[in-house]
């Protein structure tokens, strides 16, 4: 299943999350949750997974976490703000970079309509 395939799914599931639960929660909420609802599909789905920054030889573990990857391509960021500004779609592209996947969603749950807090944001390799 290739990036884009993935991302309809998730667009599905946190379209379902949304609708149940409405905007004004904490991240932490909205990331349970769709975790929950991705897993459901039998995608291989992780969790605030530990992303190391390597620079040159150096190993650091200096605390990164993925919100969600699902099935090793797609980086799912979720946000629960006002609005979305461009250090969040900088977070995002680093993660890219730092994991060469192609394709990250910025889902920011406190919006009217889920469709207005999703954002795609392309890493060109």
């Amino acid at each position: 299943m290739n990036e884009n395939e993935l991302s309809k799914i998730v667009f599905d599931c946190a379209l379902k999350v949304h609708q149940s639960l409405g905007s004004g929660l904490l991240e932490s909420a909205y990331e349970e949750c769709l975790f929950y609802e991705l897993k459901k599909t039998g995608l291989v789905v992780e969790k605030q997974k530990a992303l190391p920054l390597i620079y040159e030889e150096v190993k650091l573990d200096i605390g990164y976490r993925l919100d969600i990857i699902v099935e090793n391509k797609l980086i799912l960021e979720i946000k629960s703000v006002d609005a979305l500004n461009d250090i969040h779609f900088a977070q995002l592209l680093t993660y890219l970079k730092l994991t060469n996947c192609k394709l990250g969603l910025l889902i920011n749950f406190n919006v009217v309509l889920i469709k207005n807090g999703i954002r795609r944001v392309v890493n060109n390799l």
